[in-house]
């Protein structure tokens, strides 16, 4: 019966079931003896520190874009004043945890799955393995584990320096000042806005290393398919990130 069953069908609840296992396979790992803690801080500095610049431009293209393609709509309504509140709402709650983590996917799911690959296609995970090294815990563990804890701190950092950028294009068409205009974002925020961007950009960061991790670790023998999970870990790991942003709009929304 399963030959009347269309490949593409089959071969997407395949990789749904691979990424259940691999999941599985970290959180049985993860509380094991030894950790890994050299590797995963060089991890963290190879996806924290050496995205900072990418994040920075992307944040402050995102808020001055934003506040400055405000200006004439709101300017209609006589409402410029409250171009602060709405940026600074819209950043934190949407449009930075998201383009932020898009921006991730692309370049450090990419570089993920690239990199494993490699490593699979000239047998280097094979002899980790027979020098009785986990490679599953080096390799995978640590990578998962600190885009996890880095994307969201990406994404704060991202979100503050786009709010700067939003306050960089209000000085240029307008007078706004640097006090009136963070007075007016900070009392336009809430905790129920930061608690739930949050808290889903450690759920983006998890689906990043583990698409990249996954894609990488079970590439195949030949040269080419190094690029196939480079690229498929971005397309996945942006698809994940969208859902999860879908999923966690309406968690919010039904809690709030």
């Amino acid at each position: 019966m399963l030959e009347y069953v269309p490949k593409s069908i089959t071969n997407f609840f395949l990789e749904v079931y691979g990424l259940y296992g691999f999941t599985v396979a970290y959180f049985r790992e993860i509380f094991k003896r030894p950790f890994e803690f050299k590797e995963m801080i060089r991890q963290f500095f190879q996806i924290g520190n050496k995205s900072l610049g990418l994040v920075s431009i992307t944040g402050v293209i995102i808020g001055f874009v934003l506040a400055l393609q405000s200006v004439p709509t709101m300017s209609q309504f006589g409402a410029v004043s409250l171009i602060p509140s709405m940026v600074s709402i819209a950043i934190i709650r949407e449009i930075g945890p998201v383009i932020i983590g898009l921006i991730c996917a692309g370049k450090i799911g990419s570089s993920i799955g690239a990199e494993l690959g490699s490593m699979k296609v000239t047998e280097q995970i094979d002899a980790m393995e027979v020098s009785a090294t986990n490679p599953f815990k080096y390799l995978v563990v640590t990578r998962i584990t600190a885009t996890t804890l880095m994307i969201p701190l990406l994404v704060i950092y991202a979100d503050a320096v786009a709010i700067l950028g939003g306050f960089l294009a209000l000085s240029i068409v307008g007078d706004e000042t640097l006090y009136f205009y963070f007075s007016k974002v900070f009392s336009a925020l809430t905790f129920s806005d930061i608690l739930p961007s949050t808290i889903k950009t450690f759920f983006f960061g998890f689906a990043i290393g583990l698409v990249g991790t996954y894609k990488g670790y079970n590439a195949s023998r030949g040269t080419e398919s190094v690029g196939v999970a480079a690229n498929t870990s971005v397309v996945v790991g942006s698809l994940l990130i969208i859902i999860i942003d879908m999923i966690a709009v309406q968690i919010t929304t039904i809690i709030s």
